[in-house]
């Protein structure tokens, strides 16, 4: 078991301790690479999954309602631990709710269920994608305006994958291929691009960290557990939602709040805090749900 965790996350935090160790050495501005990953190379991973003649989308519906609560109730539960600490919401309760489904959640559940698993685990990604962009837009201003959501490129990817899967529409098998080739650049790119980010990282008020690192797992495996209860997931599917409860805060979150400027330096400390927290938790996690 030891063996089959270390052949599991070994990869993905090699691959982030290379980006991390690069953006020491290079400081390299990932600005580009970064808005290419996610406006051409993750939509193509989210179409060419969820328009693949394996996915089910009616199979996957439960995983999408489970991955949707876990979210939302992470952020219930997150509330009166940010009142507790004395640190505003909106800068404690989006880090806890939004979680690093994309750099982390996407390559862990592959390693971890097999290839097979992708269409669900961009299930999962794009419950919490959508979710981020539009609730959690939202938490950071008021004022936002919700209504152009589906131009973002993930969010418009994943509509036309889901159509296409729903209407049986007949894609042509060469470029299919192609969009998933394209979407294979998508995950060790997400990996690098996290290990350079978190250099830009610091610790501030580490209490707030620490505690935000406890309560963001804690939380989402307790909500999924739940969940597995009431939609009555088994195998698999309710390994990946536990699993994804455990994830850490996503790096976009340091992004909305340097965007919104809700307190970027807290938010940043919390993602690399908890990211850090995440190299034991998420081999803990592995050996519950794969045992």
């Amino acid at each position: 078991m030891i063996e089959r965790i270390a052949g599991i996350v070994f990869p993905i935090y090699a691959i982030v301790a290379v980006g991390y160790g690069y953006g020491r050495w290079k400081k390299p501005d990932m600005a580009f690479a970064n808005q290419l990953n996610m406006d051409i190379f993750v939509p193509a991973l989210v179409f060419a999954a969820l328009a693949s003649k394996s996915f089910d989308i009616a199979q996957n519906i439960p995983l999408l309602l489970g991955g949707t609560v876990v979210v939302l109730g992470t952020g219930l539960l997150a509330w009166p631990v940010a009142r507790l600490l004395g640190v505003a919401g909106n800068t404690f309760v989006p880090p806890m709710m939004f979680k690093n489904s994309g750099n982390m959640g996407l390559p862990l559940m592959v390693l971890a269920f097999g290839e097979s698993a992708l269409p669900a685990a961009v299930v999962l990604f794009f419950a919490e994608n959508f979710l981020h962009y539009s609730l959690g837009t939202w938490l950071l201003d008021h004022r936002a305006k919700l209504w152009n959501l589906w131009r973002v490129p993930v969010i418009a990817a994943a509509l036309a994958g889901l159509a296409v899967s729903t209407l049986h529409f007949p894609l042509w098998q060469p470029l299919w291929l192609s969009v998933k080739l394209l979407g294979d650049v998508s995950i060790p790119l997400l990996l690098f691009s996290l290990g350079v980010r978190l250099t830009d990282s610091r610790h501030a008020d580490l209490h707030i960290s620490l505690a935000g690192a406890i309560t963001s797992p804690v939380a989402g495996v307790l909500v999924a557990l739940l969940m597995n209860l009431l939609l009555g997931l088994t195998g698999r599917d309710a390994a990946m939602l536990i699993l994804f409860g455990a994830l850490p805060p996503a790096v976009l979150n340091y992004i909305f709040a340097e965007r919104y400027r809700q307190e970027p330096e807290r938010v940043a400390s919390m993602v690399l805090v908890g990211n850090m927290a995440s190299l034991a938790i998420i081999p803990l996690t592995l050996a519950w749900v794969l045992r």
